[in-house]
């Protein structure tokens, strides 16, 4: 039978490719053709090596991470509130859920990436703490959490978080503060791009 045949290069090993359709099994063949020795199959120019634009931190990152911290503390508390539980297990997704806002805004890994997943855990878990026990004391007056929040101060919300926190919750609370180190010191970090 006859057979048409195309070539193509490989982006991959700049080897050429060349396809050969049969018309006899109706199936395609692609045969690799090594080239000769000393032959550049990369465009004429050499590339610039340009940093990566991940490896800068961006505006955003930030106000990613607050709205985000924001969203997840809410989500704890009302969790919190409906089983009646601190919900303490809540702080390690806290510390992942941090670093991978920085990621996506594409804060580069390292000590900065790990100093602010520690500092957004860490808040997340005295913001979802207050926020529970301004729920808590809220329900007993028939209001709600944040309305409650304005009127409990910071000794009043101490003594009832010494209260409802079990040793096992703190320990919850310090590994999500460990696990935000941990994961952002050791994020995947992305090499220089060819551009």
């Amino acid at each position: 039978g006859t057979s048409t045949a195309a070539q193509s290069r490989s982006k991959r090993t700049g080897s050429l490719l060349r396809e050969y359709m049969g018309k006899a099994d109706g199936g395609i063949r692609t045969i690799l053709v090594p080239l000769p020795a000393g032959y550049d199959a990369r465009p004429h120019g050499d590339p610039i090596m340009t940093p990566d634009p991940a490896a800068k931190p961006r505006w955003f990152a930030l106000p990613l991470l607050l709205l985000g911290l924001l969203g997840f503390v809410s989500a704890w508390v009302l969790l919190a509130l409906l089983l009646a539980r601190q919900c303490a297990w809540l702080a390690p997704l806290a510390a992942l859920d941090m670093v991978l806002l920085l990621a996506i805004g594409r804060w580069p890994a390292g000590a900065g990436r790990a100093g602010l997943a520690f500092a957004g855990t860490a808040l997340a878990i005295v913001l979802a703490n207050f926020g529970i026990a301004a729920g808590e004391l809220g329900q007993s007056f028939g209001m709600r959490p944040w309305e409650s929040a304005t009127m409990l101060g910071a000794n009043h919300a101490w003594t009832l978080l010494q209260m409802a926190n079990t040793p096992l919750d703190l320990a919850f609370y310090a590994s999500g503060l460990l696990l935000a180190l941990v994961v952002g010191f050791s994020a995947r970090r992305r090499g220089p791009s060819v551009r």
